[in-house]
């Protein structure tokens, strides 16, 4: 598929999914990345609501980016850390987070946290099990019995990225906002990024998600993830405001990690260890952190990685190309299968399957 075939197909695909009443808006981007080159292209469709006095949903629109936050947080901070051999794969937590070590966390290592293998619980139920005071969570979180058995299942978790964003911290003796803007985001000049609250100012700015009770309004500028705003809003779950330009000039690194300062964030062997299945005959198959798009084959060689409020991220080292669909379909529906299947179309337009 020629690329302005590909871009009008991607449009349009973002275009129906406004019309049909998947989510308000979109802002979407590909693009190619190899022999010193970057080319890509992006659009929007749509309204940041679905009223006709609303905002035109812009390239450059921020969305709350929800599990993103997992891949553009934690995933590139544990592999700077492993870089300056602050970290291995194999460490334990008893040797990481002292809170561990007499509890069932503490055998458990950062790789089984990275492929979903650990055996933590499913949910986050943070407030029900420990209540709203912070350390009494992050203890809590930290002596929790496990629900399955360590390397023998996978279960994809929000632990798992919340219990690595305590060890960032630990290692790197600041928080992870912090941590984040001074080791990823100002290297790689994404200015958009960042943990929530955003300023009132940004308010025409950003994609609004669900109806809040207590809130009397849809939640804009704010974390949706209740885990997170429990926890004030900066975590390794959620919490981040992105948008298309920043996520390109990310995955644009990712797929060229020795191109100018991007060295500074990405090891080479560390995104091709990342994109590998490390899950073995395990289903569904996990790199780290990183995943194969569903409906694939290993030899497409596509992996990405989704949000609950309507995003997704997709690239593909050998095309040397990536994807980005950002939406705030969470402003309609926490029901996921019709924004799922255009999805799929979209990642498979965008990659030619």
């Amino acid at each position: 598929m020629r690329i302005t075939e590909r871009e009008n197909h991607l449009a349009a695909l973002a275009q129906a999914g406004v019309q049909n009443g998947i989510f308000p808006g979109a802002a979407w981007a590909f693009g190619t990345v190899g022999h010193d080159m970057h080319d890509g292209v992006a659009g929007a469709a749509g309204r940041l609501t679905p009223e006709p006095a609303s905002a035109a949903m812009q390239v450059d629109t921020l969305f709350d980016i929800a599990s993103l936050t997992k891949v553009v947080s934690v995933w590139p901070l544990v592999g700077w850390l492993l870089k300056r051999r602050r970290l291995r794969l194999d460490d334990r937590l008893a040797d990481l987070l002292p809170g561990t070590v007499g509890y069932a966390l503490a055998p458990i290592t950062v790789f089984q946290l990275l492929t979903h293998t650990a055996g933590l619980p499913l949910r986050a139920r943070l407030r029900a099990s420990y209540g709203e005071v912070y350390d009494d969570i992050v203890r809590g979180v930290l002596r929790e019995p496990l629900e399955g058995m360590p390397g023998q299942a996978v279960e994809y978790t929000d632990r798992a990225a919340l219990i690595l964003g305590f060890v960032i911290e630990r290692l790197l003796g600041m928080p992870l906002d912090q941590a984040l803007d001074e080791h990823v985001l100002r290297p790689l000049g994404m200015a958009a990024t960042g943990f929530g609250p955003l300023p009132a100012a940004l308010g025409a700015l950003v994609a609004p998600t669900e109806y809040c009770e207590q809130a009397g309004a849809h939640l804009s500028g704010v974390v949706h993830d209740f885990s997170t705003r429990l926890l004030g809003g900066v975590c390794g779950i959620s919490g981040l405001f992105s948008n298309v330009p920043d996520l390109q000039r990310f995955l644009g690194a990712m797929l060229a990690p020795q191109a100018g300062r991007h060295g500074e964030v990405f090891d080479a062997g560390w995104v091709r260890d990342s994109l590998t299945v490390q899950t073995g005959a395990l289903t569904p198959s996990r790199g780290l952190f990183w995943h194969p798009a569903a409906g694939t084959l290993a030899q497409d060689d596509v992996w990405c990685h989704l949000g609950f409020t309507g995003t997704a991220m997709w690239l593909s080292p050998r095309r040397g190309r990536y994807a980005v669909l950002l939406t705030n379909k969470l402003y309609y529906t926490r029901d996921s299968a019709r924004v799922n299947a255009l999805r799929s179309d979209f990642m498979r337009s965008a990659f030619d399957l």
